[in-house]
């Protein structure tokens, strides 16, 4: 039977879906999975460089379809950055949901945390560089250097919030995972509670206040 000449990158990741939610399993190797799908294995090698990076950007596609579809919305490029994260939180969660199957072997099949952050690497390539661009407030340090440790610490903060959600999600057994929509909105609430800049600005106002009447009063 002649080779399928014509097979795109999303018809190479639906086969690999499906062998491993119905073997649970990787495949054996490249050349099996291409002779299995009826396609020359230099095929497989012109999208992925292995089966690890084609999971890796299984979840960095699932990011970009939940990005590409909020940013058709106008409503949503209206909103504060609290309220597009929800959006987004919200959208991401439903296209996990409907692929829970293979998300949830890819994860929990990995008992190593290494290997478990390994296959999330894409995403969270795309999610922190979302993050930074969502323009979220912050105190003013004045000084580069501080700055740049302060957004280092709220990308890094946002993904670990987002890596627990995950988490809470893979162990939600709630009718349509209503704890986890829950669970999303009063994370998200308390991590911009917390990073609220009006309490930390009356803070440093006091700080300095009280740093320049000492200084009077020495």
């Amino acid at each position: 039977m002649a080779k399928k000449k014509s097979i795109s990158q999303e018809d190479i990741i639906s086969a690999y879906m499906d062998y491993v939610l119905i073997h649970n399993e990787q495949p054996k190797s490249v050349y099996a999975f291409a002779k299995d799908n009826n396609m020359e294995e230099q095929k497989f090698y012109e999208f992925f460089s292995s089966f690890d990076s084609l999971e890796q950007s299984i979840f960095k596609i699932f990011f970009d379809n939940a990005h590409a579809v909020l940013e058709k919305s106008e409503d949503y490029l209206t909103f504060d950055a609290r309220n597009k994260l929800l959006s987004f939180y919200y959208t991401f969660f439903e296209i996990l949901t409907a692929n829970r199957s293979y998300v949830v072997h890819a994860l929990g099949d990995n008992k190593s945390s290494l290997k478990y952050l390994k296959t999330l690497a894409h995403l969270k390539k795309r999610f922190t560089n979302y993050i930074e661009h969502l323009n979220i407030k912050t105190i003013d340090l004045k000084q580069d250097q501080l700055t740049k440790i302060q957004n280092r610490s709220l990308k890094e903060s946002a993904w670990l919030q987002l890596l627990v959600t995950i988490k809470f999600w893979t162990e939600d057994t709630s009718p349509s995972f209503e704890k986890t929509d829950i669970f999303i909105e009063k994370s998200v609430r308390a991590s911009f509670d917390l990073i609220d800049t009006t309490p930390y600005k009356s803070l440093v106002d006091l700080g300095k206040f009280l740093y320049k009447e000492k200084m009077h009063m020495s």
